[in-house]
């Protein structure tokens, strides 16, 4: 889930490496590619690569949530080629047909360099793996300063603890506050029962006073400068903030949290087919699945690409690269349907208006 907010690259990238954010130009001797992801999450070199290697022009655009790039794309008005959407929103999109099923054929490098228990984990909102390429994968956790805390962290439960009043930084999400909250209690975070929502309404309510913030991007800044004892974060943020500021260290609390997946799809009509085959299979190569990698720092289901990280502490990062089968309570966030995202709006505009 890509978790930058959108820092649009227009000006950055070179404009042999895309066309700037929607606009159009000549495209390549060999067309060109329309594709629409999340802001920073791509290495700009790979697209002047992929450009230099198949004569494809890439058009680039970016989008900063799920709910932004969807009705964008349900609309048509925008025909994209490859898009990156998250779990529960290639569900979503699945099920108002709005994607395409893949053909395996023709994107090897996904075939042959994607780890199996990442198909395995994105087949609960993508089964038979028919829709989806998984492009990036994390968890939610805690991030915490070890100068500023008495003990490390170890439960979700811990985000109430008065001893960090206006210490804590919570997420500015629906979905992963819930996450949070439900996880506290021991529901499932896709709960639809109002009972449990309720309790993790009230509960967020009761936290409200202790927290400082609730963030999004923000929460990498205020961590490395030590202005927050402890928070929620994504795990690619918490490895680029742990590298800024060895104080912190980041925890998967013991009741569980959201494994996320973000991955390539494409859509209905699109309209470069192939171009989009190509550039999948491409963003699959080992090399170029590393370059990324290194450049967002979030984790990679490549695992080719793993075996080609050189430093070892980061191939080996129990952030980055967690044994899942070493915790409890781990899922995906599920698409709830209309009636569902209703419900979890009406909660949220209960804690925010308390």
């Amino acid at each position: 889930m890509k978790k930058f907010i959108a820092l649009f690259l227009c000006g950055i990238l070179t404009a042999t490496a895309l066309t700037g954010c929607g606009s159009s130009s000549a495209a390549g001797e060999n067309g060109e590619v329309i594709v629409y992801n999340w802001g920073e999450y791509i290495d700009p070199e790979t697209l002047t690569m992929f450009e230099e290697e198949t004569g494809i022009k890439v058009v680039y655009d970016e989008f900063e949530t799920n709910e932004i790039m969807y009705p964008k794309v349900e609309a048509g008005s925008s025909a994209y080629d490859v898009v990156c959407p998250s779990d529960y929103m290639v569900q979503k999109m699945i099920e108002n047909d709005l994607i395409q099923e893949l053909d395996y054929d023709k994107i090897p490098n996904a075939k042959e360099n994607i780890g199996a228990q990442y198909y395995e984990q994105a087949a609960a909102y993508d089964p038979g793996n028919k829709y989806c390429v998984p492009y990036c994968w994390g968890t939610v956790g805690i991030i915490y300063n070890k100068t500023m805390v008495d003990t490390p962290p170890t439960k979700w439960a811990d985000l109430w603890d008065e001893k960090y009043a206006d210490n804590i930084l919570m997420m500015d999400s629906i979905k992963d506050s819930f996450m949070v909250a439900l996880k506290k209690n021991g529901f499932s975070s896709n709960s639809l029962d109002e009972s449990e929502l309720q309790i993790a309404t009230n509960d967020l309510i009761a936290q409200k006073p202790l927290v400082q913030a609730y963030v999004v991007d923000q929460v990498r800044d205020k961590m490395i400068g030590g202005e927050a004892a402890i928070g929620v974060m994504f795990s690619g943020d918490a490895i680029y903030v742990i590298g800024e500021n060895p104080d912190l260290d980041y925890v998967i609390p013991e009741e569980g949290t959201n494994v996320w997946i973000d991955g390539w799809v494409i859509p209905k009509n699109a309209p470069n087919k192939e171009n989009a085959e190509k550039f999948i299979d491409f963003m699959c190569r080992p090399d170029v699945a590393l370059k990324n990698f290194e450049y967002i720092t979030y984790g990679t289901p490549n695992t080719a690409a793993r075996e080609l990280i050189e430093d070892e502490d980061l191939k080996n990062s129990p952030i980055a690269f967690p044994d899942l089968t070493q915790y409890n309570n781990l899922e995906t966030f599920l698409y709830l349907g209309e009636d569902g995202e209703e419900l979890f709006n009406k909660y949220w505009k209960e804690v925010m208006s308390n």
